[in-house]
């Protein structure tokens, strides 16, 4: 296998590190309590999923 012969500079190495970057996730609105919830999942604070409710919250 072929073994690089000259060393990378730190400027080239950084640059191709610079692309990880994180990212915002997508947020949705709920329909039923318009709180903000993350798409394709139920709501958290009504238990909603597409108009059916599918978890029962419980009041602390």
């Amino acid at each position: 296998m072929a073994n690089p012969t000259h060393r990378h500079s730190k400027s080239r190495r950084d640059k191709r590190r610079a692309n990880w970057k994180g990212s915002i996730p997508n947020l949705g609105i709920c329909p039923e309590c318009k709180e903000v919830k993350l798409p394709h999942r139920a709501c958290m604070s009504c238990g909603t999923y597409r108009g059916n409710k599918v978890l029962e919250i419980v009041e602390k």
